[in-house]
């Protein structure tokens, strides 16, 4: 059983500057809800309660967001706002969150070898805080949970990409094993389009043996001059079974500008607040052009 969760959070994002600036990009609200949020919500439901949160310099409105607000409950028993009060002290309830401080940004491989002794040389997850993995299904770190349980090896979400895209992502070399499940011989971090063995593509999800932290503690700093975390898989699957999982669901890109609108628009759409209102202006709009 995986009982606990590492949700790195600790880089600048530049692609969302000016505001990251001073406002974490994990900060940036999907509608009137943080990315973060959805991502420890996502292990919460996976059977997750013990998080351990790696940040930076910048990072601690994250920090705050999951502790109690005091005078913010007693603003909201004053309006008898009782449906809100709930709805904020469930923030603080859902999960045992924990936060580490990356001492300087050295990149994936390097933050997540800050989770070493959190997680007490037990398998993990690593759920990545900027990015929104949902599944009509299971949590999509429940599904890499389930094959983690029956194969016992450490395993990565995996998800289909356009082959002129693979250069944007890490991508699995290997064959399937059954279903959707794919044995790796090799992991290629942003390949050409020529040169890629596959267009599954590394979703930011992933389950690990404690292994992974003595391969990440033999890589040298890789591009960017980071320890990049791809580089350690590279080594790890040479002396281990490691798997892929094209997993039932959807990512949502919140890495760049086009795709964060289109995330708040169909999340938008699902909100009961404002979803049949959001229709209606979009029909609205569609018919101005």
């Amino acid at each position: 059983m995986i009982k606990k969760a590492i949700i790195p959070a600790a880089g600048y994002g530049t692609r969302f500057l000016p505001i990251t600036k001073s406002q974490p990009k994990e900060m940036i609200p999907i509608v009137d809800t943080p990315v973060i949020q959805y991502v420890v919500e996502e292990a919460v439901a996976s059977g997750i309660t013990d998080i351990l949160m790696i940040i930076g310099k910048g990072k601690r409105a994250i920090e705050e967001h999951f502790d109690r607000s005091l005078l913010l409950e007693e603003s909201l028993i004053e309006k008898q706002n009782y449906e809100m009060l709930e709805k904020i002290r469930g923030i603080s309830k859902m999960a045992n969150i924990h936060f580490v401080w990356q001492k300087e940004m050295n990149g994936l491989g390097d933050a997540v070898r800050y989770a070493r002794y959190h997680v007490n040389n037990e398998p993990f997850a690593v759920l990545l805080g900027d990015t929104l993995v949902q599944s009509d299904s299971e949590p999509v770190t429940r599904q890499l949970m389930n094959v983690f349980d029956r194969y016992r090896g450490s395993v990565v979400a995996l998800e289909e990409v356009k082959p002129e895209l693979a250069h944007r992502y890490g991508v699995i070399d290997g064959h399937q094993l059954e279903g959707n499940v794919y044995v790796a011989s090799d992991w290629v971090e942003k390949p050409s389009a020529d040169e890629a063995p596959s267009n599954l593509a590394v979703a930011s999800r992933y389950i690990f043996t404690p292994d992974i932290f003595d391969y990440l503690d033999q890589t040298l700093p890789g591009k960017n001059n980071e320890i990049q975390l791809t580089d350690a898989m590279r080594k790890m699957v040479r002396d281990q079974a490691m798997y892929g999982l094209i997993f039932d669901g959807k990512r949502y890109d919140i890495g760049n500008k086009m795709g964060f609108l289109k995330t708040n628009i169909i999340f938008g759409l699902k909100d009961e607040e404002i979803g049949e209102d959001l229709k209606d202006w979009m029909k609205t709009f569609v018919n101005q052009f």
